[in-house]
């Protein structure tokens, strides 16, 4: 395929995967709410949690939907490479702050734009109201922990936690496909497998792309690793394996023909970035709080217009701003990552600074609303 070419057999399958769900989820989902049919059997929280953090096998007589859903997770597949997977894990923890920055204003409030998958975050009560520091932290949690020194091997944080958003994920689909009130024929289901692989790609190739905007340097084999640590991460939430990719490339024209399916312009898209704006004003800082307050309010607005260009600013109804912060941020990055990074003791060091960034910054400014291992919502 050629650049720019639409491939109308991938968007025949991106429409056809909007109206489908994670069967394995799903049925999970049902014996959990007692809503299943058959010999799938009624399963309790108490025995997910127990087969989550002890395996399957801990769980006695355990029932099918269960025993299908970790038949699933469990088998790690051939394809991955734990080697790899820890590299993809200190690539982004080098990242630091750009990361941090580039998933929530990027990906995250400018995803918003679109229609569909914001109004069910409204419909949650997901990022509105008082909740929104503590969905952005349970989300901060998850994608930083996945990034630790052996997360993702099975006893690791990083696998439980992305097995729990999974099961999340299959009951909020649960409540609103049964519920009612959600219209499948305009948005598809409220947890669909096209929009599973589009968030996918907002953690690898969307942030990739995006702290390579910041001026951080990134190689081939650190950008492979990225993708390889996300694919697996992918895996274990369910993704499609036709769209679980190796390199950057793949992910990116995946993610073009997704926005072309996209429509612009919902009602929810701009109560949800104001909620995230203005609770930047609850921020955790021990010292001249509301100064730094003010602060990341006015950054966040200020790299925010850098990302999404006036006509975004305005398509989420926030105030105008200036990129004032971003031209400083280049330059630091450029001397960090372009000159200091392609060193071995250079890299060293902002392996040390990223992981302090996580460590101090993200825990601290959000340590209220940060959630234990198995905290989130379900």
């Amino acid at each position: 395929m050629s650049r720019g070419r639409v491939d109308e057999g991938l968007l025949a399958t991106i429409g056809e995967r909007l109206t489908a769900r994670d069967e394995l989820g799903a049925a999970l989902a049902d014996a959990l709410r007692g809503t299943g049919a058959g010999d799938c059997g009624k399963v309790t929280m108490k025995q997910f949690r127990r087969a989550l953090q002890d395996g399957i096998d801990a769980v006695p007589d355990a029932p099918r939907a269960l025993r299908d859903f970790f038949a699933a997770v469990e088998p790690v597949p051939d394809w991955v490479d734990f080697d790899l997977v820890e590299e993809g894990g200190r690539v982004a923890r080098r990242f630091g702050r750009n990361t941090a920055d580039v998933m929530l204003q990027l990906a995250l409030i400018g995803s918003y734009r679109f229609d569909g998958p914001p109004r069910l975050l409204v419909e949650t009560g997901g990022l509105v109201g008082g909740s929104a520091l503590r969905r952005i932290a349970e989300t901060q949690h998850w994608a930083t922990a996945v990034t630790a020194p052996g997360a993702l091997r099975r006893d690791g944080e990083g696998f439980r936690l992305t097995v729990h958003v999974r099961l999340m994920h299959a009951l909020v689909n649960h409540r609103f496909e049964r519920g009612g009130g959600w219209d499948t024929a305009r948005w598809g289901l409220p947890v669909n497998r096209s929009d599973l692989a589009a968030t996918l790609g907002l953690f690898n190739a969307v942030q990739l792309l995006g702290v390579r905007l910041l001026g951080v340097r990134v190689t081939r084999a650190e950008s492979r690793a990225v993708m390889h640590l996300w694919k697996y991460v992918g895996h274990l939430l369910g993704v499609d394996e036709d769209w679980l990719f190796d390199y950057e490339p793949q992910q990116h024209r995946l993610n073009y023909h997704l926005l072309l399916t996209q429509s612009y312009g919902g009602a929810a898209g701009p109560p949800l970035a104001g909620a995230l704006v203005e609770a930047q004003r609850h921020l955790h800082f021990r010292h001249f709080a509301r100064v730094r307050r003010a602060h990341a309010r006015a950054r966040l607005l200020s790299m925010l217009r850098f990302f999404l260009g006036r006509r975004g600013m305005r398509d989420l109804g926030l105030p105008p701003s200036l990129p004032w912060a971003v031209p400083p941020l280049i330059a630091a990055n450029l001397l960090r990552y372009q000159i200091l990074g392609r060193s071995e003791a250079g890299r060293a060091h902002l392996q040390r600074r990223g992981e302090r960034f996580i460590e101090r910054h993200l825990r601290r400014h959000f340590h209220e609303h940060t959630p234990d291992v198995a905290a989130f919502d379900v």
